[in-house]
């Protein structure tokens, strides 16, 4: 890319991120809110139907207010890869992948297991903290006593945990190096297309994606509909595992994972607000919190819009 182009691709990428994206319209009920997430879903999102995951998808396919579109077979979003079947293993070597990275911690490759990925490919360990949630989770259900876990996850506990991992997503130095490590491999004009991944594909995964997107001038409100997209890929299958839960008898009232299976606009709020907070606005979060250079964002603009 010549010095001209890093420029003038800066100039605009350092003046939009200052003003802020412009945000979709408010929506006079949430029947229309709905509606209109609907259309824009089916307009932009790029399932991968697979038997062993729900939640995988291209990032590419949104417009930009600068004009363009971002790319499509160059990043893709999942959950946990390891339960994929034969045919899915097919189905993901199509997608030409040369890097897949992997957010989850230790105990949660103990519990879930390894990525099952095509020949030749190997999953970069690169977890992010998630507070403590997952064994969280594994303990109260494995109490199988509603009163104490009532006490654990009732009362908008569920939720306000919820909360405080995303302000964490922002606060925390070692998961702040995580995140900016791989939106440096997306942007290298070298690095194949590449996946990223936690365990639902909503939190850790929603999160960087909605970074990425803003990054590319795709629109705040967009970008936000990408996040909250997951909670259409995983419905059924969280519903399923509840149902489970309950018939089997380890929860009275698996309800109480709800705001833990499902991503929520005020959990993404938390995360935005501590950026306001910490540097004052999204491109101070990228540059100053995530250590990204202006060439990198250029970069990452040159490879990924047309």
């Amino acid at each position: 890319m010549s010095s001209v182009r890093i420029r003038l691709v800066t100039a605009v990428l350092a003046a939009a991120l200052a003003v802020g994206a412009p945000s979709t319209v408010a929506y006079a009920t949430p029947a229309a809110r709905h509606q209109a997430h609907q259309v824009q879903t089916a307009e932009t999102i790029r399932q991968i139907p697979l038997q062993g995951a729900v939640n995988v998808r291209d990032l590419g396919g949104y417009r930009t207010y600068t004009g363009g579109r971002v790319r499509q077979g160059l990043v893709y979003r999942s959950d946990a890869l390891g339960k994929l079947t034969a045919a899915d293993l097919t189905t993901v070597a199509g997608l030409g992948l040369t890097k897949v990275v992997d957010f989850r911690i230790p105990m949660e490759l103990q519990y879930d297991g390894a990525d099952r990925l095509p020949a030749g490919l190997a999953p970069t360990s690169r977890p992010i903290s998630d507070l403590g949630l997952y064994g969280t989770l594994v303990g109260a259900i494995a109490t199988g006593d509603p009163v104490k876990q009532e006490q654990m996850l009732g009362g908008g506990r569920a939720e306000a945990y919820m909360r405080d991992i995303y302000r964490t997503f922002v606060t925390s130095a070692e998961n702040r190096a995580q995140f900016a490590a791989t939106v440096r491999e997306v942007a290298d004009a070298g690095q194949g297309p590449l996946l990223y991944h936690c365990t639902s594909g909503k939190d850790r995964t929603g999160w960087l994606s909605y970074v990425l997107l803003r990054s590319l001038a795709v629109p705040e409100g967009a970008a936000a509909q990408d996040y909250l997209a997951s909670n259409t890929f995983r419905g059924a299958y969280d519903a399923q595992v509840r149902a489970g839960l309950k018939q089997s008898g380890r929860m009275q009232n698996p309800d109480l994972l709800i705001p833990l299976q499902e991503v929520r606009q005020d959990y993404l709020d938390a995360a935005t607000a501590q950026i306001e907070a910490d540097y004052g606005s999204f491109y101070g979060y990228l540059t100053d919190g995530l250590g990204l250079d202006l060439r990198t964002l250029a970069k990452l603009q040159a490879k990924l819009v047309r």
